[in-house]
Parts: structure tokens; C-alpha cells; sequence
């Protein structure tokens, strides 16, 4: 293999650093994670002592089994990842669209459109004014809420529209003259060539749909489209509930060892693998996306 730097001795003091100062830095990522495996499977008693760092040292499944014990459980999660389909497909769409629209250089409205969404990046209405706007369109209590509001994402906008601009004049030039209208060129030619900040916009929009609660809370009163996150935030109170009740027979008997710290570890679990999961499929157009969609032409 060719080498392109003279292997002195201090290049091998800079590598050898590097590599240590790496894996140091790898550690610190996933320990916290990895410690909350741990006490997830540590029994509740044991585990309130402490000193669990790296493996259990009375293994049990209680917090794993209260959680997954709740019959409303696996609904909450299908409703969850449908909202990140829906809610993450819908807002890549429409943002990616406004993104082409104010790289359009004949479109002579771009520059006040940038200006337009850029300043709702630093100033809202607030949360009583949006509440009453979201009430008074009629999607309190309903599955619209959670991706109408967001179609447009002016940060989003900027990032992908700074990818766009990148890309060749060329490629567009020679389908409009060929005579395709501006939403074909956008479906079938800059879609595809903007793959790599599509899919890194895509892992943020999916991790901020994945992990939402709040607007559950406030816009489904009902109850009717609740989240995996809202019921897991229940449970983590019932269960805060439970141990302060020192007459709960049945709990106290089936669950005598479960305690608060165990369930939330578990609870933690639960919810960070699946972005564990999908996060490594994207990862090589996360990287790209954002390096290349940082530069500008």
C-alpha cells in the first residue's frame, strides 16, 4: 500500500493517539447506554445499591415484563411508526420541493421565500396561539396532527436546498427544454441526486417523530392516537405510583423486586433500539449528505 506521509516517529506517536483517543471517546458514547442494559436486566432491589457497571449481578426480567405486560402497548407502537412513515415521508416531500423551489435562479420570488421561512426559525406564535390554530382547523384528536403541522421545515429547507444547488444546471436544463414541467424534474431527476441529504434529513425527522410526546398529550386528549412514548411515560408513572402504595397486594407479591430504576432502564431500551437499528442502513448517506450539503458551490 502506498503511503502518502513519511512514517517518522512522531506521525507513529500521532497515530498511536489517535487510535487511543478514539476507542476512549467510542467508550464514553455507548457506555451510558450499555449501563442502562445492565440495570435493565439487574433485579430492582439488588439494583438500587448500585455499583452495576458492567454485567448484572442478580439478572431478572421484571421491568421487561411490566412493561410488556400493558395490552395497549403494541398498539401505541404501530401508531408510532406509522407517524414516523407518514410524518417523516410527507415532510422530506414537501420540504425537499420547497428546497428546489428557491434554487429555481428564473424564479424571481426565491430570495423573499428563503427570508419568509428563515424568519420562522427564531420567532413563533407560541404555544396557546398555536394551540387555538390548531384547534380551529379540527385536528385536536386526530392522526393529521402529527404531520400537517409540520409539512415545512425551514432549517430542513436550507439544508437540502444548499445540496441542490450543488448539483449540475445542466441536469435540469435539458429536461425543460425537453418540456417537463418543474414536479417532474424535482420526482425524477433531483430526487434521485439528493439522495445522500434525503436520507440524512430523513434519520432526524424519523428520531423526532420517534421520540415525540408532547404534542401528543396536548392535541390528543382522547386518547384515541396515543404513542408508544405516552404510554410508556404512563407506565413509568404508574409504576412511580405503585411504590409509594404499600397496600398493593398483588403487585407487592408478583413484582416484589421491581422498582423504579429498573423500569426506567428498561424503558430507555425499548426505545433507543429501534433507532439502533435502522440508524446503521442510513449512516454512509448521513455523512455524505451533511458534509456535501454544508458546502456551497
Amino acid at each position: 500500500m502506498k503511503k502518502y506521509y513519511k512514517d517518522t516517529i512522531g506521525s507513529r506517536i500521532f497515530d498511536i493517539f489517535n487510535v487511543v483517543f478514539m476507542i476512549v471517546f467510542c467508550f464514553f458514547v455507548i457506555y451510558p447506554f450499555y449501563n442502562q442494559f445492565v440495570i435493565s436486566l439487574n433485579e430492582g432491589t439488588d439494583a438500587m445499591r448500585g455499583g452495576l457497571y458492567f454485567y448484572p449481578r442478580k439478572i431478572s426480567f421484571e421491568g421487561y415484563h411490566w412493561l410488556f405486560q400493558n395490552p395497549h402497548l403494541l398498539k401505541g407502537a404501530v401508531i408510532s411508526v406509522f407517524r414516523v412513515l407518514v410524518g417523516t415521508g410527507t415532510c422530506l416531500f414537501a420540504t425537499g420541493l420547497l428546497a428546489y423551489i428557491v434554487t429555481l435562479r428564473d424564479f424571481s420570488g426565491r430570495r423573499f421565500m428563503r427570508v419568509l421561512f428563515v424568519v420562522t426559525m427564531y420567532f413563533s406564535g407560541g404555544l396557546i396561539p398555536t394551540y387555538l390554530l390548531i384547534s380551529s382547523l379540527g385536528l385536536t384528536n386526530s392522526f393529521n396532527v402529527y404531520w400537517i403541522p409540520g409539512l415545512i421545515n425551514a432549517y430542513y429547507m436550507l439544508l437540502i436546498a444548499s445540496y441542490i444547488q450543488n448539483l449540475p444546471e445542466s441536469m435540469v436544463e435539458a429536461p425543460r427544454i425537453d418540456g417537463c414541467s418543474e414536479l417532474r424534474i424535482y420526482c425524477q431527476i433531483i430526487l434521485p441526486l439528493s439522495l445522500p441529504v434525503f436520507a440524512a434529513v430523513a434519520v432526524y425527522l424519523a428520531v423526532q417523530h420517534w421520540n415525540a410526546w408532547f404534542d401528543v398529550m396536548i392535541y390528543n386528549p382522547s386518547g384515541r392516537w396515543d404513542t408508544l412514548q405516552i404510554y410508556l411515560r404512563r407506565l413509568l408513572l404508574e409504576m412511580d405510583m405503585v411504590q409509594n402504595l404499600q397496600n398493593e397486594m398483588l403487585i407487592q407479591s408478583k413484582f416484589k423486586n421491581l422498582k423504579p430504576l429498573t423500569f426506567r432502564a428498561a424503558t430507555t431500551i425499548v426505545v433507543t433500539v429501534p433507532i439502533l437499528v435502522v440508524y446503521p442502513f442510513l449512516q454512509k448517506y448521513f455523512i455524505g449528505g451533511i458534509t456535501i450539503g454544508a458546502v456551497k458551490g
